[in-house]
């Protein structure tokens, strides 16, 4: 479901997108991750996830902006826009390839199972660090490490670990502060998804 934008009489109260982050977990309604987006505030979905999360920040309020080097989600986001009576600036561009985007112009950057397979992690870190405003969040879900974990795939072998995560997010100048190891329940003894909120840390 589409979230109702704010009216007037919500302008004092901070606005949270739902967000969400993955299949049977919680989403930034919950989560709180994100922060006001309200007043245009300019909101990047760094990769058009399943959920079209750019259309829950133009829903909210925020000057949303969606990349995604596919020109088949950046269609199908117009369309949802659309019908949803929003706006969403499409950029169809390689996920670090932000040059788009103006710097230190957005209030949250939200990558929701999108950027797992990227090659070139440093330098999607550097743009992301770019375009961001000091101390905001760049809010990255993945499945987690340890889910796929086996004899034949030793942890670490298949996907980067959570230290790798941590060491690459050291590196470009972001701080981690907070860790979320979600899904885990009856049908999973391990987390199955794993949300890292990392700040912009320098000018």
């Amino acid at each position: 479901m589409i979230p109702v934008r704010p009216t007037q009489s919500s302008q004092n109260v901070p606005v949270v997108p739902n967000i969400n982050y993955g299949p049977g977990i919680p989403g930034d309604n919950e989560l709180k991750l994100c922060g006001d987006v309200s007043d245009a505030k300019r909101a990047v979905e760094l990769g058009i996830s399943e959920w079209f999360n750019s259309i829950a920040f133009a829903s909210a309020g925020a000057k949303s902006i969606a990349i995604d080097p596919n020109p088949e989600h950046i269609a199908e986001s117009r369309r949802r826009a659309s019908d949803a009576e929003v706006q969403v600036q499409c950029h169809q561009s390689e996920l670090a390839d932000l040059g788009d985007v103006a710097s230190s112009s957005c209030v949250v950057v939200v990558a929701a199972d999108t950027i797992t397979e990227i090659d070139d992690l440093g330098r999607l870190l550097r743009q992301v660090h770019r375009i961001l405003k000091p101390s905001m969040p760049f809010v990255i879900s993945l499945p987690h490490p340890a889910a796929s974990v086996s004899t034949e795939h030793p942890y670490g072998s298949t996907q980067r670990s959570v230290g790798n995560w941590f060491t690459s997010l050291g590196r470009s100048n972001f701080r981690v502060d907070r860790l979320l190891e979600l899904g885990v329940g009856p049908a999973s003894p391990a987390p199955t998804t794993l949300v890292l909120r990392a700040r912009k840390e320098g000018s």
